[in-house]
């Protein structure tokens, strides 16, 4: 989640960042298009460095890793595994999102030159005391790995080879003990690795289903230790309404209220507004509320009672008046983004919860875009998969 320029200020006088595999344009001219042909050379140059240095070291045995990430009092931690392809095409591994085209191609193109997966895709599990149980003897010994990231979350890696806890955890995740796994993060990465694996399929006469490229990295999280912030809406103008007009426009639907101090919306189907130097609380009358678990989102009510019906927003993923702010930037931000000028209003949205994700999902629905920001983030270059 970061520019090419701060990409290239994180890994400045770091010569082993991994950001020279996962964003290799840092080391070519700025002018270079992200998606050249010497990009994706470049990333597969600098991983194969790596290896051939000893910097990055392949197991000599099939095993499992813990990884824990730290972000102050929250914990949260998965197993690193990999994920079958198949339950992928068999919607066993469940989406949430559609995929766009140029990302999908720009994940296919990294992946197969570098004939590796760098980066983990994000999956969900039920909540698992069982999981917790079988981890438990391996987090009581000192992890492999930690580092603390330029955000201060720390990230603990523990190797978990034990044929005992490997069995226990083979007949929890592959015998039924769960009938789904849900993509948290990532559809690009999986979708990616299905089309990867469908083309060596086809070009290898001796397929078996156990070769490497059937499966995808990925880091496993039971669903109520996820952190999802608030993911916000800024609009650039008023759609020809007085700030005044916009407001008795959201009584029919809303309860609206002057806000003497900014919060985050502590509930559901309730959001904040900051209008004209003035932040407003707004609750979405019940009659108003849709028992869909799609629609009865808090970013599908914001989208079907006030951007598409009130300021004329149309398709959210292409629409350029509509901006969409991470929550890790903290509602200051919306403030400020419309004090400068530079939108009319932004909207302040309570987080999606990782159980309305899987409701949507089992319904085999797509969630709306920019719905989640899971935070803290995985980081790249602890675990890798060749291909």
């Amino acid at each position: 989640m970061v520019s090419r320029q701060e990409a290239s200020e994180l890994a400045q006088n770091k010569p082993l960042s991994f950001l020279h595999i996962s964003r290799p344009e840092i080391d070519l001219p700025e002018v270079t298009n992200p998606y050249d042909d010497q990009v994706y050379d470049q990333g597969k140059k600098r991983l194969e460095e790596m290896r051939a240095q000893g910097n990055l070291l392949q197991d000599k045995q099939k095993q499992y890793y813990l990884y824990q990430m730290q972000d102050g009092a929250h914990i949260q931690t998965g197993l690193v595994a990999l994920a079958s392809v198949e339950k992928y095409n068999q919607n066993q591994i469940v989406k949430h999102e559609l995929t766009r085209k140029e990302k999908e191609t720009d994940r296919i193109r990294m992946i197969d030159g570098m004939n590796a997966q760098a980066s983990p895709v994000l999956l969900a599990c039920p909540a698992s005391p069982k999981f917790r149980e079988i981890i438990a003897p391996v987090l009581q010994t000192t992890a492999e790995n930690e580092i603390k990231d330029e955000r201060g979350v720390v990230h603990r890696l523990w190797l978990a080879g034990d044929p005992a806890v490997m069995r226990e955890l083979d007949q929890l995740f592959n015998q039924g003990g769960f009938q789904k796994l849900y993509i948290a993060d990532g559809h690009h990465r999986s979708a990616a690795a299905s089309q990867i694996a469908a083309r060596r399929k086809a070009a290898n006469p001796n397929h078996r289903g156990q070769e490497s490229y059937n499966y995808f990295l990925s880091v496993i999280f039971p669903a109520d230790e996820m952190k999802i912030l608030d993911y916000n809406r800024a609009i650039t103008d008023l759609n020809g309404m007085t700030p005044g007009a916009f407001l008795q426009a959201l009584e029919p639907a809303f309860q609206v209220a002057a806000a003497k101090a900014v919060e985050r919306p502590a509930h559901p189907q309730e959001m904040i507004l900051y209008l004209a130097g003035q932040w407003y609380q707004l609750k979405v009358k019940k009659e108003k509320i849709p028992r869909d678990p799609t629609a009865s989102l808090d970013v599908s009510l914001l989208y079907d009672l006030i951007l598409a019906p009130i300021l004329g927003i149309g398709n959210p993923r292409t629409d350029k008046r509509i901006d969409f702010i991470g929550g890790i930037r903290g509602l200051e931000e919306l403030k400020k983004r419309v004090d400068t000028g530079e939108f009319a209003l932004a909207f302040g949205m309570h987080p999606t919860k990782m159980e309305q994700i899987m409701q949507v999902a089992d319904a085999d629905e797509i969630m709306p875009p920019k719905s989640t920001w899971f935070e803290p983030k995985l980081v790249d270059g602890l675990v890798s998969h060749l291909l």
